[in-house]
């Protein structure tokens, strides 16, 4: 029998439970809460490797070893699905991204007490850690921050400064929103920073939209090895090795459908992974990735049909989506409720479903099994490492008509 003070299960926000469920911040399985509060490290405790972590809100799971946030991830996702009463006919092992693998990140900037502070913010704050070290980041993104921190402390005024980082295929692509630069003298230490570090490009939103200052020579990114031109600010999968074992599932999953709809399609990470074999519909509410994808299947020749389309408004109906073979999707943390729903009507015989979210999966994924679909795989991916933040692949296949 658990004595009541062990912790038992690390729940969804990264709390450690004990056996009589009280919640204890930086727990993990295998520890023991002590009557004074105290906590006993256990077997499955781990020294976090940041000085930052406890503080820095980019990391919630530092203090797990590595068979424990292996199991955080494979529970966030099957645990979604049983609360459902929906039961994977496979549970394939989960992929976790390496340390420092994160290819693209949001960093915030602010003048504090004379300095500039550069980093993520604190977990529950808006306060920024001031970045020394991170294990998550790319090293060739880390590497900007200290170049970023001097440009940044030689502009005048109050400063508060939005920074996407993203790696590409000419180098780091650098986003400053929230930044007013006036004047020539201003002018020349941004472009003097993106020379001097060898940007592939520097992007400035001063209120206005996004606006490039320095692009030498156009930016784009490699999907499933085709070059595909890359809008400020577009999604990308956050780690190169976890968007190939989304796309990998794909791949496996619709090997043999000869037509696909790749719905909330994006810049076209799994239409082109999917085509050559397949012709892909690749479906897309915002015009720049829309445009980017289009151009890049016009480039490449390969059979993707790019389409400019408002999935939330304008749903594929029924009868578009019986033309396919298969289906994929890979919506925004909302889902896609109302696609889903057709999607459920339909006579679609396979429908792969990626999601950065548990639990709007779950509510899609049981209206796809009341249409008559079951779930016949499912993947869970933790591409933010050390995060409570957990992706998943699965496969819905129809189920044949009962015999009358």
């Amino acid at each position: 029998m658990t004595d009541s003070g062990t912790i038992v299960r690390v729940a969804a926000r990264g709390d450690g439970v004990t056996g009589d469920g009280r919640h204890v911040p930086g727990a993990a399985p295998g520890d023991v809460l002590e009557a004074d509060g105290s906590l006993r490290h256990g077997p499955h405790h781990a020294e976090a490797p940041c000085r930052h972590f406890g503080k820095c809100g980019g990391c919630q799971l530092q203090h797990l070893d590595e068979e424990t946030l292996v199991g955080f991830v494979t529970d966030r996702v099957i645990n979604a699905a049983r609360g459902q009463e929906i039961e994977p006919s496979e549970l394939l092992p989960s992929h976790l991204s390496p340390p420092f693998s994160r290819r693209r990140a949001t960093l915030h900037a602010a003048r504090v007490g004379g300095r500039i502070a550069i980093g993520f913010r604190e977990g529950g704050s808006h306060r920024i850690v001031d970045m020394a070290e991170c294990h998550v980041l790319d090293p060739r993104l880390f590497a900007l921050v200290d170049s970023l921190r001097r440009m940044l402390a030689r502009l005048d005024g109050r400063l508060a400064v939005d920074v996407d980082l993203a790696l590409t295929e000419q180098g780091v692509d650098v986003g400053l929103k929230g930044l007013t630069v006036e004047g020539l003298a201003a002018t020349e230490a941004m472009l003097d920073f993106a020379r001097d570090n060898g940007l592939a490009r520097l992007v400035l939103d001063q209120g206005y939209g996004p606006e490039a200052m320095w692009e030498p020579n156009p930016v784009t990114v490699s999907l499933a090895g085709t070059s595909v031109p890359y809008p400020p600010g577009a999604f990308l999968q956050a780690t190169a090795d976890g968007e190939a074992a989304l796309a990998e599932a794909a791949r496996e999953w619709l090997d043999g459908s000869e037509t696909v709809a790749d719905l909330f399609s994006g810049l076209g990470t799994f239409a082109f992974a999917l085509a050559g074999p397949a012709k892909v519909l690749a479906a897309e509410a915002a015009r720049d990735a829309h445009l980017a994808c289009k151009a890049a299947a016009g480039s490449s020749r390969k059979p993707v049909h790019s389409l400019h389309r408002d999935l939330f408004r304008n749903p594929l109906q029924v009868d578009e989506l019986n033309r396919f073979a298969a289906v994929l999707l890979d919506p925004p943390r909302a889902g896609a409720k109302e696609q889903v729903s057709l999607i459920a009507q339909s006579k679609v015989p396979r429908v792969v479903y990626v999601s950065c979210n548990p639990s709007s999966w779950a509510r899609d994924a049981a209206a796809l099994v009341e249409g008559g679909y079951e779930l016949a795989e499912l993947r869970p991916v933790g591409q933010f490492r050390w995060s409570t933040h957990v992706e998943m692949a699965s496969l819905f296949v129809k189920k044949p008509p009962a015999a009358t």
